[in-house]
């Protein structure tokens, strides 16, 4: 069928107005259900301090549907006696939908929000008394943990989420900057260590490997400024600037070297400043190596002198610590000529 110009016109203008409104429609129903969802936290989010069952209905001998681990979230609906009904795992659905928060889950996970029903027991709400000491006395354990040998399966994603509840649930407890910084950093270790197994963790250049998820470390550092966490954070921060691999090269360890500085000089008495220094230094005694054996005097002189400075900075500011003696020790075996990169064979 032959159309005139102004037929045309109008279908476009009516194509354009239905598009409009369903996405006008769309965006409607998903503030729906982001306000349903704050209401639901309002009301009544909680979690678990250890792995609940969730069945079909108040009864041991139903059908189980679910499992509720330590840290995953519960929306308490009713209860019935020593029974209580919820919503399990409503966080699992909410990371899902949310691209600034990645799923952080063992491989091997089979959460999945469910309706039902489980035991009235090592339930926590922000309502509980003593709820913020609770959930981080809890959380601190299984981190601990963790480090052990032989570590409980998932102990420390278990840490990470009961950390990040007491952030969430207390904001005004005494805890709260403190577990928001564990909670960050169990995370960050974690992610750490996978990546480094990864081939591409060998690449010189950075951006050639993962990055860490940093959402959390920067959340830190915006709700706790000027903290010893809100320092804590900026220090790990600095892993995903570093190279991998310096494959011999000068390059590296004199950019690695002004990004340890800079952090030192932004914060001048953090609890990592000592070791940003020492870190700092090191890759001076680095270069010193690299540039002796490219036969670059003048280079390895400057080297060497830049080191016995932030050795002797070290001294200075913080002599109780450790990183003090460490660099004592490191600006002496420079002097020595002693390989600091490398094997040292006389």
């Amino acid at each position: 069928m032959n159309l005139s110009p102004w037929d045309r016109h109008l279908k476009r203008s009516i194509s354009c107005a239905a598009i409009l409104l369903a996405a006008s429609c769309a965006a409607f129903a998903q503030r729906s259900k982001q306000d349903k969802a704050a209401g639901y936290d309002r009301a009544a989010r909680a979690t678990v301090l250890h792995e609940a069952n969730v069945y079909i209905s108040p009864d041991a001998d139903a059908q189980k549907i679910s499992l509720v681990t330590p840290g995953h979230e519960v929306v308490v609906i009713e209860r019935n006696g020593p029974w209580v009904r919820v919503f399990a795992n409503t966080d699992v659905e909410e990371k899902a939908d949310d691209a600034d928060k990645p799923d952080f889950v063992p491989d091997d996970s089979t959460v999945t929000p469910a309706s039902g029903w489980i035991r009235d027991k090592g339930i926590v709400s922000p309502s509980t008394k003593n709820g913020d000491a609770i959930l981080y006395g809890t959380a601190a354990t299984l981190e601990e943990q963790a480090s052990e040998p032989h570590a409980p399966k998932n102990a420390a994603e278990q840490a990470h989420l009961l950390y990040r509840r007491v952030a969430d649930y207390f904001p005004d407890s005494p805890l709260a900057p403190a577990a928001a910084w564990r909670s960050a950093d169990v995370r960050w270790q974690l992610e750490k260590l996978d990546i480094s197994t990864l081939p591409s963790a060998r690449e010189q250049e950075a951006y050639l490997r993962p990055a860490l998820y940093d959402g959390e470390m920067k959340k830190v550092i915006k709700n706790y400024p000027g903290s010893k966490f809100a320092a804590m954070a900026a220090f790990d921060l600095i892993d995903n600037k570093l190279c991998g691999d310096w494959q011999g090269l000068p390059k590296c360890p004199e950019m690695e070297t002004g990004l340890y500085e800079k952090y030192a000089q932004q914060f001048p008495d953090g609890p990592k400043t000592a070791e940003a220094l020492y870190d700092a230094e090191y890759r001076q005694g680095v270069l010193v190596t690299m540039y002796t054996v490219q036969e670059e005097k003048k280079r390895a002189d400057n080297a060497a002198s830049h080191a016995q400075s932030i050795a002797d900075q070290l001294k200075t500011k913080f002599p109780a610590s450790d990183y003090a003696a460490r660099g004592t020790s490191l600006a002496f075996r420079i002097a020595q000529g002693i390989s600091i990169y490398g094997t040292d064979r006389d």
